[in-house]
C-alpha cells in the first residue's frame, strides 16, 4: 500500500490557538479573543469585551508569533511536507472594514511562509479559522449581514495577491458545517441569538452568505493564480445507528443531511434536492438570486478538506428529530470522553469520496492526552502513537483498496496549543510539549515527546513504517 510520492504529510494549527500577540503590531480583536477557559461541564465563556484581570487563552497562546522560527525548525526536523495554518483576518484588517490592510500583519505572514519554504514545507492556508474580526460582529451582526461577503473578498484579494507565489493550497472556511450543527455557532460564524429569533433561519442565512463568499473567493483565486487549489473544509463525524430499526436509519440520514448540505453547495455548486429537503424540514424559504446561482456554479471548490476525530451513534426521537450519542460499546474510550474509532476514518473517506469524487485532504486528526513529563524530562505518549498508527493504516487501506484520492494528512496540533472547545492547555494533541498550564502559567519551553521521532519515521518512509 503505497502513498503518492507527493503525499502532503504534516500538521495543522490555527492562529487564534497558537500565535498569541493578540494586539501586537496593529492586530485587532477577533471572536476568539474574548473567550475564557470553560468551567467543568459548560462551554467556554464568551465575554462582551476584554475584562481586566481575567485570563483569555488566545492572548498569549503558545507565543508562536515570536517563536515561529524555533517551532518551524522542529516541524522540519520531523520532515513535514506541509503545515496547515490560518491567517488571522484581524491581523490583516484589524477592524475587518479598514480601508487599508495592516502592513505589519502582512509582513509577519511573509516571514512565516518564507521560513516554511526555507525547509521545503508548503503552507496550506485557511482564510477564516474561527477568527472573524470582533468589530464585524458588533457593527454588522457578523455573517447574518451580506456586507461581510464584500469585506471577506477584500481580505482574500489582498492575501491572494501578496502570497500568490508562496502558497498553492488554500481553504476558505474552517468547519463551515458547524454553523448548523452548533447550538450557538460563535466561533464558526460569529453568531449569538436573541430570545425571539429563529435560530435555524439565521444559521441558514449566514451559511448562504459564507457560501457566496467562498464561491467568489474561488473564482478570484483562480483568476489571480490558475495554479491555486482552493478547498472547502468541514468537520466530518460518521455515525452509526443505535439499533437496526428503520426509524434509526432514517435518523442517521437526517444527521448526514445537515453535513452534506454544505458540501453539496460548495462542491456541486448548487442547492441540491438534499439541500431543498433540509430547508423544507426546517420550514425556511431561502431566496437565491440568479446571480448567486451563477456564482455558486462557477465557484466550486477544488478539493474537500475535513477534520475527523471520532464517530457518533444516532437514535430517532420522532419523524424529524434525532439524538446524538458519543458512547459506543464497540469502541475504546479515550480521555475527554472521546471514542477512538480508526475505521470511522476509512468510512468517512469512502462516504465523502464516493459521494463527490474530488480529492480529499484530512487536515485535522488527533487525540487529546493530559501528557506528563517524567523525572528525565521525557513524555512517553504511547497512546498517541497507537492512535495515529491505527488511523494512518486505515488511510492506506482506503487509498489501496477503496481507490480514494487522498491528497494529504495533517495531524491536529503538532505542537501543544490552546484547546478551541475548552481553552485548556492540558488537553494536549502535539508531538511537542509546551510548558504551560490551564491558568496560563509556565515557561513556554518546548519538549519533544516520544511520538515526535515516531512521526518523523512515518514521514521519512512515506507511511511504510508505522
Amino acid at each position: 500500500m503505497n502513498m503518492k510520492k507527493d503525499f502532503l504529510w504534516g500538521g495543522a494549527l490555527a492562529a487564534n490557538q497558537c500565535e498569541g500577540a493578540y494586539t501586537e503590531d496593529g492586530k485587532g480583536l477577533n471572536i476568539a479573543d474574548i473567550m475564557k477557559c470553560s468551567k467543568k461541564g459548560i462551554p467556554r465563556i464568551i465575554d462582551a469585551d476584554i475584562q481586566e484581570g481575567e485570563y483569555y487563552p488566545s492572548h498569549e497562546a503558545i507565543d508562536f508569533y515570536h517563536q515561529y522560527k524555533e517551532d518551524i525548525k522542529l516541524f522540519a526536523e520531523m520532515g513535514f511536507k506541509c503545515l496547515r495554518m490560518s491567517i488571522s483576518w484581524a491581523r490583516i484588517f484589524p477592524n475587518g472594514d479598514d480601508e487599508l490592510p495592516n502592513e505589519k500583519g502582512l509582513q509577519f505572514y511573509d516571514n512565516v511562509f518564507d521560513e516554511l519554504l526555507k525547509y521545503h514545507i508548503q503552507p496550506v492556508v485557511t482564510l477564516s479559522h474561527f477568527e472573524t474580526p470582533l468589530n464585524l460582529v458588533n457593527k454588522y451582526s457578523s455573517w447574518r449581514n451580506p456586507i461581510l461577503i464584500d469585506l471577506f473578498m477584500k481580505y482574500a484579494e489582498v492575501v491572494f495577491h501578496r502570497y500568490k507565489n508562496k502558497i498553492k493550497y488554500w481553504i476558505t472556511f474552517n468547519e463551515i458545517n458547524e454553523t448548523m450543527n452548533k447550538e450557538v455557532p460563535w466561533l464558526q460564524a460569529g453568531l449569538k441569538f436573541t430570545e425571539n429569533e429563529n435560530h435555524n433561519e439565521i444559521k441558514i442565512l449566514a451559511s448562504h452568505h459564507m457560501f457566496i463568499a467562498s464561491a467568489k473567493t474561488v473564482i478570484l483565486g483562480h483568476k489571480i493564480n490558475p495554479d491555486f487549489k482552493i478547498g472547502c473544509m468541514i468537520q466530518y463525524t460518521p455515525s452509526y445507528t443505535k439499533t437496526c430499526s428503520p426509524q434509526d436509519e432514517r435518523a442517521r440520514q437526517l444527521y448526514y443531511q445537515q453535513n452534506y448540505y454544505y458540501t453539496d453547495v460548495m462542491v456541486k455548486g448548487k442547492y441540491t434536492t438534499l439541500c431543498q429537503s433540509l430547508l423544507k424540514r426546517l420550514n425556511i424559504d431561502l431566496k437565491i438570486s440568479k446571480e448567486d446561482e451563477y456564482l455558486l456554479q462557477n465557484g466550486k471548490v477544488d478539493f474537500i478538506a475535513f477534520s475527523y476525530y471520532f464517530s457518533y451513534v444516532v437514535k430517532a426521537i420522532n419523524k424529524y428529530e434525532f439524538s446524538i450519542e458519543k458512547k459506543n460499546e464497540y469502541l475504546k474510550r479515550g480521555q475527554w470522553n472521546r471514542n477512538i474509532d480508526p475505521i470511522g476514518l476509512r468510512i468517512a473517506l469512502n462516504e465523502l469520496y464516493h459521494h463527490y469524487e474530488i480529492p480529499l485532504f484530512i487536515v485535522e486528526n488527533g487525540i487529546p492526552l493530559d501528557d506528563q513529563i517524567n523525572e528525565k524530562d521525557e513524555i512517553i505518549d504511547e497512546e498517541r502513537i497507537e492512535f495515529f498508527r491505527n488511523h494512518i493504516l486505515q488511510i492506506k487501506q482506503s487509498i489501496d483498496e477503496d481507490y480514494i484520492d487522498v491528497m494529504g494528512y495533517t495531524t491536529w496540533g503538532p505542537i501543544d496549543i490552546v484547546s478551541v472547545s475548552t481553552g485548556e492547555m492540558k488537553k494536549r494533541y502535539g508531538f511537542i510539549y509546551v510548558d504551560k498550564d490551564n491558568a496560563g502559567k509556565g515557561t513556554l519551553k518546548r519538549y519533544k515527546k516520544k511520538s515526535f521521532d515516531w512521526y518523523k519515521m512515518v514521514i521519512e518512509s512515506n507511511g511504510e513504517k508505522l
